[in-house]
């Protein structure tokens, strides 16, 4: 029986720009979200609403998969972008996917907009998507779990060009000065997958995938996994915690950039809870088998 535990996200990706933040910047929408100067601009402002200490990027959880060709509502300021409609219905369509362009379109922005902001000195959180929440975007869930389930064999061959991706990204992102990633993938969590599933998804995607961002991150970056992911990798007894002492009182997040060099990954707490704070002094690493 799997040993993986289900963490409770109560927390919304993408809340809503309110007039605290636009008022004084000159922004438009949809234009925030997809030009490199009007994102900095917003996460900056966003920063100082929610009188945090770091720039997120971007702000909904289509960039990759709009990147590969999907179809998205760029929506306003009062809904981030979204799915539009379904591009894929099949696995093979899947499969013909372009690679992503990094150079080009909205996930080029968002590489200039971080660059730009981690060049005015502040500190960058890139959200990565995972599988489930990249797929998702780009077909109905239903013919999803057909495939997942019926053609496990194709089903590799798919999470293998989405790793390829994913890592991909990450690596733009290291060029592009941002060290610290956030990685999720609430719609891949054992609550949809079930334990059978979850499982198969650690062995076959996530633990290859992260293994591999373990070999490109070196010294000066760390990635914030999403505790669904976290939970997922410790309970199939592919990764470990490992407590890290910071000596005093501090943010959870402050902690995780406190840690680079001493850990590559951490996620024992979802980082929207921006009032963690570490009372113990005590981070928790997590490092893989």
């Amino acid at each position: 029986m799997s040993k993986i535990i289900d963490f409770q996200c109560t927390y919304n990706y993408f809340e809503g720009v309110d007039t605290i933040v636009t008022e004084n910047i000159n922004i438009k929408f949809p234009e925030a979200y997809k030009e490199w100067e009007a994102m900095a601009k917003l996460a900056i402002a966003i920063k100082k609403r929610d009188n945090a200490k770091f720039c997120e990027l971007p702000f909904c959880h289509t960039l990759e998969a709009e990147a590969l060709g999907g179809i998205i509502n760029y929506g306003d300021e009062n809904i981030g972008p979204r799915a539009k409609e379904y591009i894929c219905t099949t696995a093979e369509e899947l499969l013909r996917l372009p690679e992503i362009d990094f150079s080009k379109g909205r996930i080029a922005e968002v590489l200039k907009a971080c660059r730009y902001l981690r060049e005015k000195g502040e500190d960058v959180i890139l959200y990565v998507s995972g599988p489930f929440t990249i797929l998702n975007t780009l077909m109905d869930a239903r013919h999803l779990f057909k495939i997942l389930k019926k053609q496990p064999e194709v089903m590799q061959k798919i999470f293998e060009k989405l790793q390829k991706e994913i890592l991909g990204f990450i690596e733009e992102a290291l060029k592009s000065g941002v060290d610290m990633v956030s990685y999720g993938d609430s719609t891949g969590g054992l609550n949809i997958l079930g334990p059978k599933l979850s499982e198969a998804v650690v062995e076959c995607f996530t633990y290859p995938l992260f293994k591999r961002i373990e070999a490109v991150l070196g010294d000066n970056a760390i990635v914030l996994l999403c505790p669904k992911t976290a939970f997922a990798l410790l309970g199939t007894g592919k990764a470990v915690w490992r407590d890290i002492d910071l000596g005093e009182a501090v943010m959870y997040l402050e902690g995780c950039k406190i840690i680079m060099g001493r850990a590559k990954f951490t996620g024992q707490m979802c980082i929207k809870n921006k009032g963690l704070e570490l009372k113990s002094g005590v981070i928790k690493a997590i490092d893989l088998i």
